[in-house]
């Protein structure tokens, strides 16, 4: 009887874990993605920025 017990138990939350797990990495891929997005974006806007102040840049100076 105590088998079952502690079987039906590992059965009943297996699920909830697996689940649980699957979200955690998804999360974990978006997270990491908008930020490696957010840092080329910071990256070229910076390179444009230099760029612009380059060219505006007073040539007799």
């Amino acid at each position: 009887m105590l088998e079952d017990f502690w079987a039906n138990a590992i059965f009943s939350v297996t699920p909830t874990i697996v689940v649980g797990l699957i979200f955690w990495f998804a999360m974990r891929a978006i997270i990491r993605a908008d930020r490696a997005e957010r840092k080329a974006y910071t990256d070229i806007e910076a390179e444009e920025v230099a760029r612009a102040q380059k060219l505006s840049a007073d040539p007799h100076e």
